[in-house]
């Protein structure tokens, strides 16, 4: 089954409707430009009071290794969710990251850079994919619709039919994809079917306003993606 996330937690109450909905993992976002930036405190609030089951992913931009690896241990997550500045060595998860027995890494890129057939950071991005330790320590690579200024929550899609061929890449070296970046309930079956990805992942589309859940929405949105994954079967 496809592996389904609900981010931009700010409350425990939108946390547990995404569990009983039956999403796979919840997100909270330490980003202070996002509107669903949420403290340490109150991430760690919500996390002790859910499933064990329920992965709980904490997301960062430009943010350095040492930093991600601090807040992820307060917080007491499962998950670090990466938006790396490749410019800056720093927010790259270096060798202490990738060995932390205890803490998991999906690496988030704007689909658009890696459309991109010249990129300049396409070295370090086969660097990654040819890494052992990254690839012990992965969980996926999740393709989003923002940019280098705005690397997420844009509520807006990416072509899917242009990252085919990518995302066809990803699986052949064997790296997970999650597709992320305007998905909603109508929507999702549509990117499940053309990118046959290994997870999805939804925060404005879902929400009634930035940072509070609309649970109708979240339950349609767990339901389309298993209506999806029947079809596929």
């Amino acid at each position: 089954m496809t592996w389904v996330k609900i981010c931009g937690m700010t409350n425990l109450e939108d946390a547990l409707t995404a569990v009983d909905a039956g999403a796979d993992a919840v997100g909270f976002v330490f980003y202070e430009k996002s509107p669903r930036n949420i403290s340490v405190e109150a991430a760690r609030e919500i996390v002790e009071k859910l499933p064990e089951s329920v992965e709980k992913v904490g997301v960062f931009v430009g943010e350095t290794a040492e930093k991600v690896l601090e807040i992820s241990e307060k917080a007491e997550l499962t998950i670090a969710q990466t938006y790396p500045d490749f410019r800056n060595p720093l927010s790259i998860p270096d060798d202490r990251f990738l060995e932390k027995a205890s803490l998991r890494l999906i690496v988030a890129l704007p689909a658009s850079q890696l459309q991109q057939e010249e990129s300049e950071d396409s070295d370090m991005i086969a660097g990654f994919r040819a890494s052992s330790k990254f690839r012990e320590r992965v969980v996926a690579m999740l393709l989003d619709s923002g940019t280098s200024n705005r690397p997420g929550g844009t509520g807006k899609k990416f072509d899917w039919q242009n990252a085919a061929p990518m995302t066809d890449l990803m699986s052949h070296i064997g790296l997970n994809l999650i597709v992320a970046g305007g998905l909603t309930p109508p929507s999702v079956g549509e990117a499940i079917r053309v990118l046959t990805p290994w997870g999805v992942d939804v925060v404005s589309g879902v929400e009634a306003t930035p940072g509070k859940k609309d649970p109708e929405k979240v339950r349609a949105f767990v339901r389309a993606v298993r209506d999806a994954d029947r079809k596929a079967n």
